[in-house]
């Protein structure tokens, strides 16, 4: 009789997490320190329609676009998933996360809550994390802070993080990113990781 014994060597599946949460609660930040913190993982790079801003680098943060060649990319149908953000356009290249998966590497994206749904929806396998700050309060002084909003753009954010509470029942796990504390959701978020694969039965991500 063949031994059921699992060794050490098991296969472990890649995972797709989806870090996800309102504007402002730190993502890009998160994702930062997670490429800081662990090598192993593979960062998807979104494309967007918007203009960088002063510190973001084109295909290190952004793959930056024009609307002209983000609606060719969508008739293209390159695209794993797209939206309109705050009026501008923001998409995942589909080759790029199954490359990722099929070398075997856990893929990291970084979505709003919608792109987060889309994900879901496509793979039901994914691992959702909702990052949230600890009080609406805490969020919109972030907001405030990086300055980059006009008014009538900032209390769209703030309606718009509002509605995507609501849907906080559709992701796997929340991660609170405390004021000063980065590393501590950091930590979090790559026990979560750690914990995927150490499940009996784990996710198998098609795409």
């Amino acid at each position: 009789m063949e031994s059921p014994w699992i060794g050490e060597n098991h296969k472990h599946e890649p995972l797709l997490i989806v870090i996800s949460g309102p504007s402002g609660v730190g993502k890009d930040s998160v994702v930062q320190s997670l490429k800081q913190r662990n090598q192993f993982l593979h960062f998807v790079i979104t494309a967007t329609s918007r203009a960088p801003r002063p510190e973001e680098v084109d295909g290190v943060d952004y793959f930056f676009v024009s609307n002209e060649e983000f609606q060719q990319m969508i008739k293209d149908d390159e695209l794993l998933e797209h939206a309109v953000v705050y009026g501008e356009f923001k998409g995942i290249p589909k080759a790029q996360v199954r490359d990722a998966l099929a070398s075997g590497q856990d893929v990291i994206m970084r979505l709003d809550v919608q792109g987060a749904s889309t994900i879901r929806a496509l793979a039901p396998e994914a691992v959702l994390v909702f990052l949230t700050t600890t009080s609406e309060e805490e969020l919109v002084q972030r907001l405030k802070a990086r300055k980059t909003e006009s008014p009538e753009k900032l209390k769209l954010r703030i309606e718009t993080a509002r509605q995507e509470y609501t849907r906080i029942e559709e992701f796997d796990y929340v991660v609170y990113n405390r004021e000063g504390q980065l590393q501590q959701a950091v930590d979090v978020i790559l026990a979560i990781i750690q914990a995927e694969h150490h499940q009996v039965k784990q996710r198998k991500v098609e795409l």
